[in-house]
């Protein structure tokens, strides 16, 4: 098992000063290709993290038609993310929605690896570590 390439976050760098958090303890070795993984940040947000390809992604762990975790579904070979409750579909690299019964795409999130470590921020986040407001 080869472990995904280090990110643009290097060591030294402050990942909190551009919005980055740590994804718990996961390290980017610990996620095989095609394996998923439930991650719960420090505030309490739960993401889904997956390994396609060799190329770490993040997602809101909970599929926005019934609220069931994604992490607990299927990551297919053509990066299609599969809530394994009712089989609603997403891109797992931009979040849009595949299939239905889903109507909503899933949030986001950024991966860096620093150090061998996951961190990871929001996708809508400013180069300076704020939130976009849409």
């Amino acid at each position: 098992m080869s472990a995904p390439t280090e990110g643009l976050v290097r060591a030294g760098d402050a990942g909190a000063a551009d919005g980055f958090v740590r994804a718990g303890d996961l390290r980017a070795a610990d996620l095989a290709p095609g394996e998923l993984r439930a991650v719960t940040l420090a505030d309490g947000e739960r993401l889904c993290i997956g390994n396609h390809a060799g190329e770490l992604f993040a997602v809101h762990d909970v599929c926005p038609h019934a609220e069931f975790p994604l992490s607990e579904g299927a990551l297919y070979a053509n990066g299609e993310l599969e809530c394994c409750f009712h089989g609603a579909k997403f891109d797992c690299r931009s979040g849009a929605v595949l299939r239905g019964p889903a109507e909503d795409p899933v949030a986001t999130w950024e991966v860096r690896v620093m150090d061998g470590a996951v961190w990871v921020r929001p996708a809508d986040t400013t180069a300076d570590g704020e939130r976009e407001r849409a």
